[in-house]
């Protein structure tokens, strides 16, 4: 049980952080119409808004690497591991989190830290007609390595525990896809209730076989 709260504790503290920084996307979208509409309208650009949406887009996609992790949702090839027992698929991933990903991450903290710092010091900014401070951003790169660190270190521990009882542990439940697609159909007029119960019913078949594919054939 306490590795149990261990586990979900760090996927509350990746999924919060994901969550909030994925508010950046309604800022960069509004960021990216306001300029349209003063570049095209009202022939106005502004020299910052391409320095301003790269830093904006590269924080939404480091900060969310911890939350996608802790979701099992990063790209693998699963030709073989889709296949095989929990034990094995928990070998696996311990292998390679042992070998590439700590390894990866802690290179990828450190080098951070250190562009952060010299960034810091010279208070660096942007090369354009309004430069903007880059400081801040850059140093998102050794916060974001450290909590993928933190969700990674967590994964090594669901591994053990998977090779210890041959079981893969609960995850911390979010918000699947196919929850979007339920509110969708059942708040659509155009689709009969019957209709929309049975295919709900098929993506939820659909997806819970391809959920027990990927761990081995078990729930």
């Amino acid at each position: 049980m306490k590795t149990q709260t261990l586990l979900h504790t760090a996927d509350e503290i990746s999924t919060w952080v994901g969550k909030t920084f994925a508010w950046l996307i309604v800022a960069l979208m509004l960021l990216v119409v306001v300029e349209v509409f003063k570049r095209y309208a009202l022939n106005a650009p502004t020299a910052w808004i391409f320095d301003a949406s790269n830093m904006m887009y590269g924080t939404l996609f480091m900060m969310g690497g911890a939350y996608t992790l802790c979701q099992d949702g990063h790209v693998r090839g699963d030709f073989f591991y889709g296949s095989a027992k929990p034990k094995t698929q928990a070998w696996l991933d311990l292998v390679l989190y042992i070998v590439f990903f700590i390894p990866g991450v802690i290179a990828l903290t450190w080098a951070g830290w250190n562009y952060a710092a010299d960034s810091w010091s010279i208070h660096e900014q942007t090369f354009n007609a309004d430069p903007l401070p880059l400081y801040p951003f850059k140093s998102i790169i050794p916060l974001a390595g450290l909590i993928v660190l933190m969700q990674g270190l967590a994964e090594i521990l669901r591994c053990a525990v998977c090779i210890r009882t041959g079981e893969w542990t609960p995850r911390l439940k979010d918000a699947d896809e196919i929850d979007v697609v339920e509110q969708q159909l059942a708040g659509s007029t155009l689709v009969d209730q019957g209709a929309a119960l049975e295919a709900i019913a098929n993506a939820k078949n659909i997806e819970e076989s391809a959920h027990q594919r990927a761990k081995g054939g078990q729930a």
